[in-house]
């Protein structure tokens, strides 16, 4: 403990450790694995950061936030720490440097993107570092029962025994003790390695106000212009409210800016920035804003639409009042919203039929080894990228399929040294072997492309000893290397299997995941509506039992809330022909889910194509929500006596 504090406050600064994060650290010093589980802002971060400084190897760290990263990193080198980051907007020359810093021991601290390990160049160098511990940042998205699982988390255990990591940490701030159990047995976390803090913040005042969706705009402005007085977040659900709601206020005098994907990457930076220097005093914002958002005075946090789930209401609320004074946390909460996140679930919901296409691509591959080109796939059957992910997911976990590796297609540079310059460099066997390298390259305006196959098949040099060859050639400034078109190999390991079933099965999966998510938006809407009190019940949800009421929450005041919702119109009020009548010149089958998507403004890879948001009536329905468009649409199709029992038709039943 005497190093430990001493680094603390030689390399940190810090006097003392705050609640959890001492019990981390020792565990990790100690050479266990260890999980944290603290609210945001409860400082997560230094929980790695002061145990790499001991470690002999490097710390990898993987996390999904770009914003988090970079202001880590600030952090991290403003202490005289050796710390980096890989990702995409980097140069060619930033990238190499840095792996090759990370290779060479001159790094402390890497933080990556997972999506990183599938990069074929980054697992070259990853094999060639020493890394002692590999932390996972929002750890709850490797659990299938966390509110944002992601697919390529589960793959993270597999990488760290691969690539012989001993140790993990796992982090995170929002998640239930069922998330927990999972994450931890993924990594063989024992439960005294788990350090959990206490969930509730006596600072933020929890409230819910029911509002008419008319009367939102007026009671937001009110809210924001009374105490605490000071910066503000306001979330909302789509890009353009974000955008709307930033210029009402604007024109009531208040500095507002929207943020949101929408928008160009140094249009976001800007905006953030902005905020972070204290030069605007609100944003209003989807999501995308404020994951990993270092800035401890934000005096409210506003949903002007409610949020997606219990997880995802905690999550924003605790960007409020990390400096410890008192917070305003509130729900402008009606129903009207409902209809629009059950679409974003339902959207990622794909059918059987779809389903049925990927097996069926799978099937046909030849040599029982199937070569996932993602993009075109999830064109070709409709299915989103991040089901399309799940699906593979789901299919190694049945054994049908097993990950070989991933690759990419092509490779491309430009040559910042002569080629006959660069084979001069080399003698023998190594001379014949670079040249022809360079032999089945083909060069247009400015790039080469290399035809490794071709490489492979002349020389019967492995794959590896090519790639390898390459990366040398960048690292040394002699090429500039792009690789493009990334594939992903899967070894079929049960080519017999059946298809039909297996669709089945599959589309039942996402159906309960659907279901499940769509009870986590409902479960939320029961939590603002409790007639106890708020601090209590969300710190049950996340495994805290509180010994007494908060006393400053909305029920507490006396104030329960019933939200408001407005009673839908008769469909069949509507045209539905006319409707549709853009969408019937495709090639694509037009299917009930394809329509019902249309309607509700819920876009998939098939509706991307064509442009469906540029057609009239895209997007007409979505006030109505998704199951009763759907069941609307097939009551037509039977109406017409128009074909409506597909076999997506009748698995989606």
């Amino acid at each position: 403990m005497t190093d430990i504090r001493t680094v603390l406050k030689k390399s940190f600064g810090f006097d003392q450790f705050r609640p959890g994060q001492r019990q981390t650290v020792e565990a990790i010093v100690q050479g266990k694995s260890a999980a944290a589980i603290f609210p945001t802002g409860a400082g997560k971060s230094l929980c790695y950061q002061l145990p790499a400084l001991l470690e002999p190897g490097m710390t990898l760290v993987v996390s999904p936030l770009l914003s988090l990263m970079k202001d880590q990193i600030d952090f991290l080198n403003s202490k005289n720490i050796a710390a980096a980051k890989l990702d995409s907007g980097m140069s060619p020359e930033e990238y190499s440097s840095t792996l090759e810093n990370a290779r060479a021991g001159r790094l402390k601290i890497l933080m990556i993107a997972v999506e990183r390990f599938k990069n074929e160049r980054f697992r070259t160098r990853l094999s060639q570092m020493n890394i002692s511990l590999i932390v996972v940042d929002e750890a709850h998205c490797i659990s299938e029962w966390g509110h944002n699982f992601r697919p390529d988390y589960l793959k993270i255990p597999i990488y760290a025994k691969t690539f012989n990591i001993q140790k993990a940490l796992l982090l995170t701030a929002t998640a239930t003790p069922k998330v927990v159990a999972d994450m931890c047995e993924k990594f063989a976390i024992h439960q005294d390695h788990v350090v959990q803090t206490g969930f509730f913040r006596p600072n933020l005042m929890l409230q819910v106000l029911p509002v008419a969706e008319d009367k939102k705009n007026a009671r937001l402005f009110d809210l924001l212009s009374q105490e605490p007085s000071g910066p503000a977040i306001v979330y909302v659900t789509l890009q353009k409210t974000a955008e709307r709601v930033a210029a009402v206020l604007s024109q009531k005098g208040l500095a507002a800016q929207a943020y949101h994907a929408g928008m160009k990457p140094e249009q976001r930076e800007s905006v953030q920035n902005l905020f972070m220097e204290n030069k605007i005093n609100i944003v209003v914002a989807t999501i995308a804003f404020g994951m990993g958002i270092d800035k401890d005075n934000i005096r409210k946090v506003i949903h002007f639409d409610l949020p997606k789930s219990i997880e995802s209401y905690s999550q924003e609320i605790g960007r409020a009042g990390r400096d410890g004074l008192k917070s305003l946390c509130c729900v402008l909460a009606n129903r009207t919203g409902v209809p629009v996140l059950e679409n974003f679930v339902y959207g990622d919901t794909p059918g059987f039929e779809s389903i049925h296409r990927v097996l069926q691509s799978i099937a046909a591959s030849d040599g029982n080894v199937f070569k996932l080109r993602a993009r075109a796939l999830s064109n070709e059957t409709d299915v989103r990228p991040l089901p399309l992910k799940t699906l593979m997911v789901y299919l190694e976990m049945l054994h049908i399929i097993s990950p070989r590796f991933t690759y990419f297609e092509t490779y491309s540079f430009k040559y910042l040294a002569s080629e006959k310059d660069i084979v001069a460099r080399f003698e023998g066997e190594r001379q014949q072997f670079v040249a022809a390298i360079f032999k089945q390259a083909k060069t247009a305006v400015k790039w080469t492309h290399v035809d490794i196959d071709t490489v492979i098949e002349k020389t019967g040099t492995p794959r590896q000893r090519i790639l390898t060859a390459l990366e040398y050639f960048d690292e040394k400034q002699w090429i500039d290397l792009q690789p493009k078109s990334g594939v992903e190999v899967f070894d079929i390991r049960n080519p017999d299997f059946d298809i039909d079933a297996t669709a089945r099965l599959l589309a039942n999966l996402f159906s309960k995941k659907e279901k499940k998510d769509v009870s986590r938006l409902h479960t939320m809407i029961a939590m603002l509506e409790s007639k106890k009190c708020l601090a209590t019940e969300l710190s049950a949800y996340f495994g805290e039992i509180l010994e007494k009421e908060c006393g400053q929450c909305s029920v507490c005041r006396g104030q329960l809330a019933v939200l408001p919702s407005r009673a839908p119109a008769n469909l069949d009020a509507f045209d539905y022909q006319g409707l549709i009548e853009p969408l019937k010149g495709s090639k694509f089958p037009l299917q009930v889910r394809t329509a019902a998507r249309f309607l509700c403004g819920i876009s998939s890879p098939f509706l991307n194509r064509v442009k469906a948001r540029q057609m009239k009536g895209f997007g007409r329905l979505e006030s109505f929500g998704y199951k009763a468009v759907e069941k609307w649409v097939k009551d037509q199709w039977v109406t017409a006596s128009e074909p409506s029992t597909s076999k997506e038709d009748a698995a989606s039943e």
